[in-house]
């Protein structure tokens, strides 16, 4: 009986000590969640020779929707389908600022959640914000450069403003 006990102790004894060497040993997890930074593509702009010949030329060979700045893609938020998500596409001309500091022919716009925490993460972070958080009716916007001098647009979107505005302006999408 004594010696059942003492096995039955010694095993429950390595059990703990196993556990607890296990737990000092792994490194802690940070339970906190992560802040959502980009979630999705917001827009794409680019610089060419001819804004209106391009809009055309993919208006008519690929089907775009076009309208005097490009066109919208409208899409549905995997999150909640029962929601539209946008995306613009503009061709800009050659001679433009818009892209400046930047040298490239493109920017992108990317959709993202809590601007503010992000840009005070971003500047924490060393990152060069161009520009101040500028907030209108379908969204807020702000500029960053990334590290090989690329312009990048962060937009934390009013997806239902933005379409709002798109039909006021008679603005149709490419679904």
């Amino acid at each position: 009986m004594k010696k059942t006990m003492f096995i039955t102790l010694a095993i429950a004894a390595s059990f703990c000590m196993g556990f607890a060497f296990k737990t000092i040993t792994t490194p802690q997890i940070n339970n906190e969640p992560k802040m959502k930074k980009v979630t999705g593509i917001g827009g794409i702009f680019f610089k060419c020779k001819d804004p209106k010949k391009m809009k055309d030329w993919y208006q008519n060979h690929l089907g775009l929707v076009t309208n005097q700045y490009g066109t919208v893609f409208e899409w549905r938020q995997g999150a909640d389908t029962t929601k539209k998500g946008f995306t613009q596409w503009s061709p800009f001309a050659e001679t433009t600022k818009y892209f400046e500091p930047s040298t490239k022919d493109f920017m992108i716009n990317y959709r993202v959640e809590n601007i503010e925490a992000l840009v005070d993460q971003l500047k924490k972070d060393s990152v060069t914000i161009t520009d101040k958080i500028e907030s209108v009716e379908y969204g807020k916007f702000v500029h960053i450069i990334d590290v090989e001098g690329n312009k990048v647009e962060l937009w934390e979107p009013n997806d239902m403003e933005y379409e709002k505005l798109g039909k006021q302006l008679g603005i149709k999408t490419t679904k």
